[in-house]
């Protein structure tokens, strides 16, 4: 299914210079290309399973901070795809009481071990889009994504190593050894990582409408993975609102909710089955 998906686009994308040529961008100065710069900074709550594939636990988290930022230039040539490049950092800290064992990254945690998890991804989107349409009032984007995923998933935890004091045993040869036997125990950290290194290819699409209300409208974003073995997904809806307007560019504010969803099978050995979600609020240039 997704393989169809993938060549049905790279047709797609032979016509759309010619079939949409009408409907290209214009920028703010129809001789100019258009800057935009923009982030977002927003609230995520964690939930999901990460592992290996035998030994998956549980991610519960609270809120934690996560952040993106991007660039993309679009220009009046009907041709020629317009391109964004945006980055996002996905992190986690969890400790977990383990009820049972889990192997993770060359490392073996046993039963009742406290462990603590560190999930730190993050990925660079290179996406090649069309603005398909585009007046006053209402705009799609339509494009391919590659996404280059780097970061690490570790787990540290705690083992507790016993050492008996048996260099004496008390026998009818060494009556002066002691009683009892004395023990020491010590405890080491043991650490798995895997690294997520990938390269994995979306679809995009934006659209953004009108409201009747002066300066705000509604937009909506997202990206889906084309990769048969891996499930990936993430999109967001929102408000923007228009700061500023000036000859130099205009300025924008942006409310919403995010989601992103990530299911991954054996990336170096990682399986994921995790979701971020929560509210963001952003900025936007426009050159």
């Amino acid at each position: 299914m997704k393989k169809t998906a993938l060549a049905a686009l790279a047709i797609l994308f032979t016509f759309i210079p010619q079939t949409f040529a009408n409907f290209s961008y214009t920028p703010k100065d129809k001789s100019q290309v258009g800057l935009y710069l923009g982030g977002q900074i927003w609230q995520s709550e964690v939930n999901g399973t990460f592992g290996e594939e035998s030994s998956p636990i549980d991610v519960n988290s609270k809120k934690e901070q996560q952040t993106n930022y991007f660039v993309a230039v679009k220009h009046p040539y009907s041709f020629l795809p317009n391109i964004r490049i945006e980055s996002t950092s996905l992190n986690t800290t969890n400790k977990k009481s383990l009820t049972q064992g889990f192997s993770f990254g060359g490392e073996s945690f046993p039963t009742g071990d406290d462990i603590n998890t560190n999930f730190s991804v993050s990925y660079v989107d290179y996406t090649l889009f069309y603005q398909l349409l585009d007046n006053r009032n209402f705009s799609f984007d339509l494009g391919l994504t590659a996404r280059d995923f780097n970061g690490d998933v570790i787990v540290t935890g705690k083992k507790i190593i016993v050492d008996n004091d048996d260099d004496c045993p008390q026998t009818s040869q060494n009556p002066t050894c002691p009683t009892t036997s004395t023990s020491t125990s010590t405890s080491v950290t043991s650490t798995g990582k895997i690294k997520t290194n990938d390269i994995v290819p979306m679809l995009y699409f934006a659209t953004d409408v009108s409201l009747p209300l002066k300066n705000i409208s509604i937009f909506a974003q997202g990206d889906f993975s084309l990769k048969d073995h891996h499930s990936i997904s993430d999109y967001q809806v929102g408000l923007s609102y228009d700061l500023l307007d000036t000859k130099m560019g205009d300025y924008h504010l942006t409310l919403g909710y995010k989601v992103v969803k990530m299911e991954l099978e054996n990336l170096n050995n990682l399986y994921t089955d995790l979701e971020f979600k929560g509210t963001f609020v952003g900025f936007i240039a426009h050159f």
